[in-house]
């Protein structure tokens, strides 16, 4: 499967304190709105989403479509492909896409350890 980008997306308590460490580590950001609670960090191809206020866990994100500098890939796997593959496999959903549609969606799953999973496609 041809998953996208990757990156990790956190839960944080300071959004400036988050943005100031990673910073400190060389991150630069890549996108996001702070004054919205949510930044996307970056450093070569590492991605870390910075989000205050809008996830209960941190998760692992995947983008269909993207590359790690978020340009559009020629070739991909839509999510709701990605979706069919995983249900047929026997992985439970927490969310799911509406199939009957295309363009961008998304949906969660969990790892066995109970780790979220998005797959987050806004193409």
């Amino acid at each position: 499967m041809k998953l996208g980008a990757f990156s990790i997306s956190l839960t944080v308590k300071d959004i400036q304190a988050s943005r100031t460490f990673y910073e400190i580590l060389g991150f630069t950001v890549f996108g996001g709105n702070q004054e919205q609670g949510w930044l996307i960090m970056k450093h070569g191809s590492s991605l870390i989403g910075l989000f205050q206020g809008m996830f209960d866990k941190n998760l692992l994100t995947f983008n269909p479509g993207w590359d790690s500098d978020a340009k559009e890939m020629p070739e991909f796997d839509d999510v709701r492909t990605i979706q069919r593959r995983l249900k047929d496999q026997g992985i439970t959903l927490e969310t799911e896409a509406d199939e009957s549609t295309s363009g961008p969606a998304s949906f969660v799953v969990h790892d066995p350890d109970g780790n979220p999973i998005l797959f987050d496609q806004h193409r």
